[in-house]
């Protein structure tokens, strides 16, 4: 799991964009597509990109991409 991928500030961090931005949509909610943004934000914490703004703004990309592949 990605636990022993990253200290506890950065999961926490990590969590709360995922909240953020499955916040912003009744989609956000179902599994899928929060697996989707989680994703996302992991693969950006992996390339060392851990503050808020960028750990949302990939899961912000992760979440417009559904909605386009939803179309």
């Amino acid at each position: 799991m990605i636990e022993g991928k990253f200290d506890s500030k950065t999961l926490a961090t990590m969590n709360f964009a995922l909240d953020q931005v499955c916040g912003q949509t009744a989609q956000g909610e179902r599994h899928s597509v929060r697996k989707r943004i989680a994703r996302q934000i992991v693969r950006c914490a992996e390339g060392g990109k851990t503050t808020l703004t960028e750990l949302t703004a990939a899961g912000q990309r992760a979440l417009n991409e559904a909605a386009h592949a939803a179309k």
